[in-house]
């Protein structure tokens, strides 16, 4: 028997078990943190290509203001291991799932800045540049590796476990150091320059969404901040990123017998 249009009822649906809405939720929210987390990795290792891919541009113009063939060859061959390395790490980001074309150029002229205030008069304070400038931007990036997944974190520590790119700048600086007080004490100061405007640099990246949250992860992202000696107490970054990037810079110059 049919009923009338006012006593229709709608058809009885099956009964939502509360249990599966939860677990459908906690499994969706687990999915967007994943995928956040896969976007923040590509940003920091797009960070780790970028400084990789300017320092072989940097490493390759040095080898042709070197003052002997030497001193050429060992940079332009440093050059080349950068590229290697740069590769290694935007093959990381394609099996990510990333672009690694597009990600490379978010941080396009990262160091252009740092560049222009900071040009070299002397070979000896061409060397302490690179030695400085990329230290601080290795030390960095070694930090903020830790909160990568670990395949990640472990082809960072890889990459940036090699001193060949400190060993010739150590050699020559100490050498042209020896005996030289007035050129140690030039070299001191210029140091002091370098590590303020680098630490500029990274400042500006730590405050990048996606690298502060990895900083987050890997525990230095929290706490006072301390301001930076390129942009004054306005500028601040995490005190643990800064106390451990300056520790750092400390030993670097030690060195090379040098007072940071």
């Amino acid at each position: 028997m049919t009923t009338s249009a006012g006593d229709a009822r709608p058809p009885s649906l099956p009964h939502a078990n509360p249990d599966d809405r939860s677990a459908n939720r906690t499994g969706k929210d687990a999915g967007a943190v994943r995928t956040a987390e896969v976007a923040d990795a590509v940003e920091v290792l797009a960070l780790v290509a970028s400084i990789e891919h300017q320092a072989f541009g940097r490493l390759a113009g040095d080898s042709l203001q070197a003052p002997g063939l030497e001193q050429s060859l060992t940079l332009s061959r440093l050059a080349a291991r950068c590229t290697e390395r740069r590769d290694r790490v935007l093959e990381r980001i394609a099996e990510l799932g990333g672009d690694p074309v597009m990600a490379l150029g978010r941080f396009d002229g990262l160091l252009d800045d740092f560049e222009a205030r900071t040009p070299p008069s002397t070979w000896a304070e061409r060397l302490l540049k690179a030695y400085v400038g990329y230290g601080v931007a290795d030390d960095f990036c070694r930090l903020v590796a830790r909160g990568l997944d670990g395949e990640s974190a472990r082809l960072v520590a890889d990459l940036l476990d090699d001193p060949s790119r400190a060993e010739l700048a150590v050699h020559e600086l100490d050498r042209a150091c020896a005996g030289d007080d007035v050129l140690s004490s030039r070299l001191a100061l210029w140091g002091r320059r370098l590590v303020g405007e680098a630490l500029g640099v990274v400042q500006r990246v730590a405050q990048r969404p996606e690298v502060a949250r990895v900083l987050d992860r890997a525990g230095a992202g929290s706490g006072p901040a301390a301001g930076t000696a390129a942009d004054g107490p306005a500028a601040q970054m995490p005190a643990t990123v800064f106390n451990e990037l300056t520790a750092e810079h400390t030993r670097r110059m030690s060195r090379l017998h040098l007072t940071a």
